[in-house]
């Protein structure tokens, strides 16, 4: 009976680690970011990764990190099943910010204005995600 008590211990691991890193997830969320507004502009904020990402002028680590949440992004299984309301898209949202914020920090706010290609409210978002409040507030015309 050893290994059932080790199959047991490594589940109860499994789920103690997965609600320590939703817990996490949720502490670590955006502020001032309605993540169901935040859903909305997913798709294009894809396309923003994966030109950044492609983009040989910026540090190789902001690349990288780029690439591993758009590995991330595309990947069926979520941390938090998209099947569950609100909180299925959470992870993701949450996640993007933690990147974005990441980006800006390494590469400047200028890295995610020139590849925007959305709409100027879904700018406005982004900057609110990634955590870039300067010259122009929430102005989406100015990053």
């Amino acid at each position: 009976m050893p290994i059932v008590r080790w199959l047991v211990g490594l589940g109860v691991t499994l789920v103690v680690s997965w609600a320590a890193f939703v817990l996490l997830l949720v502490l670590w969320r955006p502020r001032g970011v309605d993540l169901s507004e935040a859903k909305r502009f997913v798709p294009d904020v894809v396309r923003l990764l994966r030109s950044m990402a492609a983009d040989r002028t910026l540090p190789s680590g902001v690349r990288r990190r780029l690439g591993f949440l758009l590995v991330y992004l595309s990947l069926p299984i979520d941390l938090i099943p998209d099947v569950i309301p609100v909180l299925g898209y959470a992870d993701d949202v949450i996640l993007m910010a933690l990147v974005l914020r990441s980006v800006v920090r390494l590469a400047g706010p200028e890295a995610l204005g020139g590849h925007w290609t959305g709409s100027p409210q879904g700018l406005a978002v982004v900057r609110r995600l990634s955590g870039w409040t300067g010259p122009g507030g929430d102005d989406p015309t100015r990053l």
